[in-house]
């Protein structure tokens, strides 16, 4: 990855997270008795498993691409890695429930709005348990809501199979953040897709299959 690619990418992705868009969303879920109290996420609980993917990441229609190591450390903690295709450390991190903590980051991508804007997106997709408050249903999905500060985060499983297929990060006007995940069996997704809703960020994780 160049230079100069990175810093247009950091670029757009600060004005963007700046220039946040208005808008809210009405949920038209159906409340349901509950069922559950708590929900484990097991795609990146394996702590013997490195959990590697090739990472698209798009911001306001300009690409960049790279690799996205995330593996369990203990049992609060991922270590992440994105480096670029040619394997060149971009940013490593540690992250838990509570905790973030940069052990190294190239100086392009050292800026405290992107940062935070990564850590809110990897602590979503690496968070392993939930607690929860209510529950909903639609056509297609049983849909836990699990309360997490100021914001709510709503788990969406199939009714099919009963297999989680979606994370919505909500405030109370709008929705800030949805993750999508393409199984490939019950403890694994192959594809994974971040979209913000109030930037034009997406970041789409591919599994690397070593040759």
């Amino acid at each position: 990855m160049q230079k100069s690619t990175i810093q247009f990418l950091l670029i757009n992705c600060l004005l963007a997270i700046i220039l946040i868009s208005c808008g809210s969303v009405t949920k038209n879920y159906t409340p349901k008795k509950l069922d559950k109290t708590s929900i484990e996420v097991p795609y990146f609980s394996d702590s013997k498993r490195d959990y590697v993917y090739k990472t698209n990441i798009t911001v306001y229609g300009h690409e960049m691409s790279g690799i996205f190591i995330a593996k369990k450390i203990n049992d609060t903690t991922h270590r992440v890695v994105f480096t670029t295709e040619f394997g060149n450390k971009l940013m490593d991190f540690e992250i838990s429930e509570n905790d973030f903590k940069v052990n190294s980051i190239v100086s392009e991508l050292d800026r405290k709005i992107l940062i935070n804007t990564l850590e809110e997106d990897f602590r979503l997709l690496l968070k392993s348990k939930y607690w929860i408050q209510e529950q909903f249903e639609n056509e297609e999905n049983n849909i836990y809501k699990s309360a997490d500060g100021k914001r709510d985060n709503y788990l969406f499983f199939s009714k099919k199979d009963q297999k989680l297929e979606k994370v919505v990060r909500s405030s109370k006007t709008k929705d800030k953040i949805t993750i999508t995940f393409t199984l490939e069996n019950d403890i694994f997704a192959k594809k994974i897709v971040i979209l913000h809703q109030n930037i034009k960020l997406k970041i789409e994780l591919n599994y690397f299959k070593s040759e």
